[in-house]
């Protein structure tokens, strides 16, 4: 696939990305993330979603954020911040483990890392357990909202997969709809918050390589608000057979997922 290709493609699938958080449990950065791991190495792909996801945030809670529940804040939201530092320390670890395999197609030597098989089954499952819908179905009570915060968090920060666990911790708190979202959007903020003070040393090693990359981010950043209006105001007017688009996104996300896990991409 060609350089042009993969970054339209990657720009595409933000915008789709977005739009779709509207119209199925797929979160943004569950769609976003296989798309930069095309262009980027899987580490910095997270660190780069993460940049884009939190821009996102930023924008929504302008919208959104005075609605967020400041209990349920503290309650979830600040043993998310603090266990994202410990998941995204130990994606950092993982990096410093050796390869587990490697093999060669059509002159392409492919290698299977640790981080690679970790994250690709990371996102199958979570990809999976957004396309159940299990996530909706699996409800607890509010006293485990502490626990729920550190699930959240410490997934967040590992792989940028949060929202399922709060889907599960917040679904049963007694929040409006406007104050589901405003709490949402704030502790997707926070969580991202923490995590980027950790991938700020892989970022900051590869300043060229981000840099190069500039133009795809600050494009993927603006496609993605842009999905944010859209898939706002589309969803009460559009009539989708939402299980094709949930089937379609799960499909796009498992064989990333297994691209990168056999080191493929």
């Amino acid at each position: 696939m060609s350089t042009a290709l993969t970054y339209a493609l990657a720009a595409a699938l933000a915008l789709l990305a977005s739009v779709l958080t509207f119209f199925t449990g797929f979160g943004l950065g569950t769609i976003l993330l296989p798309a930069l791991v095309l262009v980027l190495p899987v580490q910095l792909a997270i660190a780069a979603t993460a940049l884009v996801h939190f821009a996102n945030n930023i924008f929504k809670l302008t919208l959104v954020g005075k609605h967020a529940n400041k209990t349920v804040l503290l309650r979830f939201g600040l043993p998310a911040l603090i266990s994202a530092l410990a998941g995204a320390a130990l994606l950092n670890q993982t990096l410093n483990l050796p390869a587990l395999a490697s093999f060669t197609i059509q002159d392409k030597t492919c290698t299977i890392t640790p981080i690679k098989l970790v994250i690709g089954l990371l996102m199958a499952f979570f990809a999976m357990l957004d396309l159940s819908k299990l996530s909706e179905k699996w409800l607890l009570p509010p006293k485990y909202m502490p626990l729920g915060g550190l699930l959240s968090g410490f997934f967040g920060g590992l792989s940028g997969h949060q929202g399922a666990f709060r889907t599960m911790f917040l679904l049963k708190a007694g929040l409006s709809k406007e104050e589901l979202i405003g709490t949402g959007a704030a502790i997707g903020f926070l969580v991202d918050l923490s995590r980027l003070t950790i991938y700020s040393e892989q970022i900051c090693k590869n300043q060229e390589l981000l840099a190069e990359q500039a133009p795809l981010l600050v494009t993927t950043i603006v496609l993605a608000m842009v999905g944010s209006i859209v898939g706002s105001r589309l969803l009460k007017k559009v009539s989708v057979t939402i299980r094709k688009i949930e089937l379609s996104a799960a499909v796009l996300l498992l064989a990333t997922a297994i691209a990168l896990g056999l080191g493929l991409v």
